[in-house]
């Protein structure tokens, strides 16, 4: 009885390896962008969209020597920069603050609260009124605290400045709450 098994086990192996079988093709799929690349890819273009650009340094509003989309912290009298040299300085600028305002956000917010639009809408908000004033907001509360709705409300608020409504910072906060409640659930 042991010969006749092991002498069928034998011809069923023989015609596993003479005739394999199809095997269904496995998709690799391809490196998939990570959240950073996706966030930015998304809160750089909206950033830009609303800061304006000058290649030339110029004094803002409260003679604060400024350059590119708003950066300040290099800008002097007489400092002029590509477009390629003002869009390298936006990403990095842009990563920077997003860095910066990532650990306002508890690990449950960024693991399943935290998508490329929302984020980006929080990167743009963080890097018109600062890191501190967005990591601190009633937002970044809220959206901590899981009320994705009100969260993204409160992104709204920031409207204001000298205590009056700005339409340039109404219409910057319309579009930062559209991104905020993509993918809200």
């Amino acid at each position: 009885m042991n010969k006749i098994l092991l002498a069928v086990a034998g011809l069923v192996l023989a015609a596993v390896f003479a005739f394999p079988q199809p095997q269904p093709e496995i998709a690799v799929p391809a490196s998939a962008p990570t959240q950073e690349a996706r966030a930015l890819a998304l809160a750089v273009p909206l950033i830009a969209k609303w800061e304006g650009k000058r290649n030339a340094a110029y004094q803002d509003l409260v003679g604060v020597w400024t350059i590119c989309y708003g950066h300040t912290r290099t800008a002097r009298p007489g400092m002029v920069l590509s477009d390629a040299d003002c869009e390298a300085l936006l990403r990095a600028e842009v990563r920077d603050y997003r860095a910066r305002l990532l650990p306002h956000f508890s690990a449950e917010t960024r693991a399943r609260r935290l998508p490329p639009p929302r984020d980006a809408a929080f990167t743009s908000l963080a890097f018109n009124v600062g890191v501190a004033g967005a990591g601190r907001s009633t937002a970044t509360r809220r959206l901590n605290a899981g009320d994705v709705p009100g969260a993204c409300e409160a992104l709204t608020w920031w409207n204001k400045a000298g205590g009056r409504v700005v339409a340039g910072l109404r219409n910057r906060r319309t579009e930062e709450y559209g991104y905020c409640m993509r993918e809200a659930s």
